[in-house]
């Protein structure tokens, strides 16, 4: 039997191991969650409905990605693209908005937030973007602004009784820029408008491009944030991703030719600390998932035979040293997304999601991007009982 089907029965030894006493985080204080887009597991995605959803459910941080209007107003939606999560496309007044852009290299068709007006955009409700998660919430929601999501931030802290922070996303700066539609100013204004100005602030902003941080550092001394991006994972479990995942964006515009795996090296990882405080990799950049060949015919197997290739045919690998260094950097380590639906979940943890979240506490990451903060929730919990 091979290595690999063994990890996918057996699962890690970490995933074995007693409660954790001590957090192995960098401040030693229990990993944050961080409501990935809200409670996009159950409400779509980038709402107020969805934000307070998720702070009910126990959430530290809600995720606002941020875009721009025409007339610069900031609006969370995940992408700048609005065909996959509203109902513009149902919209016969706003047909003719539909156009082609280049989006960090990839010629895009759909409709483009910074063709739209902010009172347009209040026309238009929320769509759930995956077609498996529930559509039953679809047309009820509007689109929230920025400031809506710091003020809900703010009304339910008190509520509470508990510091609920706010991690926005600046999407796409170097397209923003080239439309003059450039965020940073404007999310710095409203954060030093909110009395949010400081480390301490309950803040955090994150980018995948590199230079907007640098910039963001020289301006404003909230928490800052390197993601680190991804999308195929070969055989062995690495990052194998082309454009527009193989670097930041504004390292193409630049001719720079590292790569994101550059950035997550001891060396990449000591200048992100010097602009950063966290990098945020994609979660196989910590701890891959790697194909399994039980019969070793260098083919991956369909485990389940179902007929279909996804994580549920895949095995825990080895984790790899990014956290230890990160940490050994002065970095925190946040990773992205949990998502607790079985095709998502690889062999090891045997469809259960608490079991991906403790492979990760286990080594030591300090905050989760998660579409069930109740799930993520409920694993720290456990974890630390």
């Amino acid at each position: 039997m091979s290595r690999l089907l063994l990890l996918a029965l057996l699962g890690s030894t970490a995933l074995a191991a007693p409660a954790i006493a001590q957090p192995k985080t960098l401040d030693a204080k229990p990993p944050v969650v961080i409501a990935h887009r809200g409670a996009s597991g159950y409400l779509p995605d980038h709402t107020l409905e969805g934000y307070k959803r998720a702070i009910e459910m126990g959430a530290d941080f809600i995720e606002p990605d941020l875009v721009s209007t025409k007339d610069r107003h900031l609006i969370a939606r995940h992408e700048p693209m609005l065909g996959g999560t509203t109902d513009v496309a149902d919209r016969a007044e706003f047909a003719s908005r539909k156009r082609k852009l280049n989006v960090d290299g990839v010629e895009t068709e759909d409709w483009f937030a910074g063709d739209f007006t902010l009172a347009e955009i209040k026309t238009l409700r929320a769509r759930q973007p995956l077609a498996e998660r529930d559509q039953s919430f679809n047309g009820e929601f509007q689109i929230p602004t920025f400031q809506e999501v710091i003020e809900l931030a703010k009304a339910e802290s008190q509520r509470t009784g508990r510091t609920i922070g706010i991690a926005p996303e600046i999407k796409h700066s170097t397209f923003h820029g080239a439309l003059g539609l450039a965020m940073e100013d404007r999310v710095v204004a409203a954060l030093k408008a909110a009395g949010w100005t400081d480390k301490a602030a309950p803040v955090v902003i994150q980018s995948f491009e590199t230079a907007n941080l640098k910039y963001l550092n020289t301006i404003i001394d909230v928490r800052l944030s390197q993601l680190v991006d991804g999308d195929t994972i070969d055989a062995e479990g690495k990052n194998s991703g082309d454009a527009p995942y193989v670097r930041p964006y504004d390292f193409v515009v630049t001719g720079d030719t590292r790569t994101n795996n550059d950035l997550l090296t001891a060396e990449g990882l000591k200048e992100v600390a010097t602009y950063a405080d966290i990098i945020s990799p994609w979660k196989p950049y910590l701890i891959p998932s790697v194909a399994i060949d039980a019969n070793s015919d260098g083919k991956p197997d369909d485990v389940n035979g179902d007929g279909k290739m996804d994580e549920r045919d895949k095995a825990l690998g080895t984790p790899t040293d990014v956290v230890k260094n990160a940490h050994a950097a002065g970095l925190a380590v946040h990773t992205w997304t949990f998502r607790s639906e079985p095709r998502r979940l690889n062999a090891t943890y045997k469809g259960d999601p608490a079991t991906e979240y403790r492979a990760f506490f286990e080594i030591g990451v300090d905050g989760v991007f998660s579409d069930f903060t109740d799930h993520a929730v409920a694993a720290r919990k456990t974890m630390m009982d």
